[in-house]
């Protein structure tokens, strides 16, 4: 875990005036979250980035790793146990693709065969064959696949912290997005815990676990990204997060989340009974559920109406069913690609645990309510939860 507590730095101009460029900024960062630093240029986001690993001395207040202050450390080993990525990804012309990626491990001691093996298997996770680009020189590779270099060589020698300082900003649009998508896989098996420096809000709340809004040097709101463009502090948040707020959290709510429990049948609920079901509650279909509650299909109320059988005779399939993790965005996707206003919600084990609606999703998305970060809280120093709560 990383804890920022009261941290400041203050430059000294020529003509001797005082600049403060981060001023009190207190937060925290869980053990394998990532967290986005967001803001317009010169808000203080990488100079805050830069003193996590000493590479600007803080003027006041303390940095934190797993509750041991930075300051007593030894810089050297601090700074090799904490992968550092840049904008202009920082390779070494003169040297191999190998030899950049293993360059921290060589340092600590690793032997060739040890540094082969895990320059191998990270080449792998972003889609490089070992075979063909471990022995190339940096010249010899794309602008993106250099990119993915400089991602997996901070990685190399599995330092449990990476800091990236707008890793992907200088790719093009196609690229860009692979890479997210590719870091974001890999993220999800290495659960490293990541502080990343962006300006783009839409990389922001796609990456990001909690982000972590700066203006002058000033924290402002640090949220999970679904309350961040639910609920803005100010209006240079709101300004920040774009007017579309509400269509960008589409990728981020889930259909679980914007799901109801409406009135179910069994197979064997006479149709006359299904439609009364219907009628009181103003639906058009009433979904039928067998008894370990798995979905078998519908049944609509013009056929119920006058029908004198079970429903298990009037039983119509789903066109398509959407999963509880399957975001807002994938859920209007299928209702317009099969022109429904309505779909089953299932869970992991195939079981029925709802439907989301049209109506639901403008409900959910109007309410204020917001998808807040799951799993384990993260532990907070009484200095830290305090200006945190002033930052709410």
């Amino acid at each position: 875990m990383i804890e920022l507590d009261q941290l400041t730095k203050t430059f000294t101009q020529k003509d001797g005036q005082k600049v403060t460029a981060v001023d009190s900024v207190s937060l925290s960062v869980g053990e394998g979250e990532i967290c986005v630093f967001l803001g317009p240029s010169g808000c203080g986001k990488t100079t805050t980035l830069k003193m996590i690993n000493r590479l600007i001395a803080p003027t006041s207040g303390r940095v934190l790793i797993n509750g041991e202050d930075t300051m007593s450390l030894n810089e050297v080993e601090l700074r090799r146990h904490i992968g550092y990525v840049i904008q202009q990804i920082g390779l070494f012309p003169n040297m191999t693709i190998e030899e950049n990626i293993t360059i921290v491990p060589r340092l600590m001691g690793w032997d060739k065969k040890r540094c082969r093996e895990r320059a191998t298997e990270l080449m792998s996770m972003v889609a490089l064959d070992p075979k063909l680009y471990l022995k190339r020189y940096p010249k010899e590779l794309s602008g993106g696949q250099q990119q993915r270099i400089g991602v997996i060589r901070a990685l190399a020698a599995d330092a449990p912290v990476l800091l990236m300082d707008e890793p992907f900003g200088a790719v093009d649009p196609i690229n860009r997005e692979s890479i997210q998508n590719e870091f974001f896989q890999m993220q999800r098996q290495l659960k490293k815990t990541v502080i990343m420096v962006s300006h783009d809000i839409d990389e922001a709340i796609k990456l990001g676990d909690r982000v972590a809004v700066f203006r002058r040097g000033k924290l402002v709101q640090y949220d999970h990204p679904d309350t961040l463009l639910a609920h803005p502090k100010d209006e240079f948040v709101g300004a920040f997060v774009g007017a579309d707020s509400t269509l960008k959290r589409l990728l981020l709510v889930k259909a679980g989340d914007a799901a109801t429990q409406p009135d179910t049948a069994r197979p064997d609920t006479v149709l006359a009974t299904a439609y009364q079901m219907m009628e009181e509650s103003d639906n058009r279909y009433l979904t039928v559920l067998d008894g370990d509650r798995r979905a078998l299909g519908y049944v609509q109320r013009r056929v119920a109406r006058n029908g004198r059988g079970p429903c298990a005779d009037a039983l119509k399939p789903f066109a398509t069913t959407v999963s509880v993790d399957d975001n807002l965005r994938i859920v209007l996707s299928k209702m317009y690609q099969f022109n429904s206003s309505w779909m089953p919600v299932i869970d992991s084990d195939g079981l029925y645990v709802g439907e989301v609606t049209q109506d639901s999703i403008a409900d959910y998305l109007s309410s204020g309510r917001s998808r807040r970060q799951t799993g384990q809280a993260a532990i907070v120093s009484p200095a830290v939860a305090a200006a945190e709560a002033s930052n709410a």
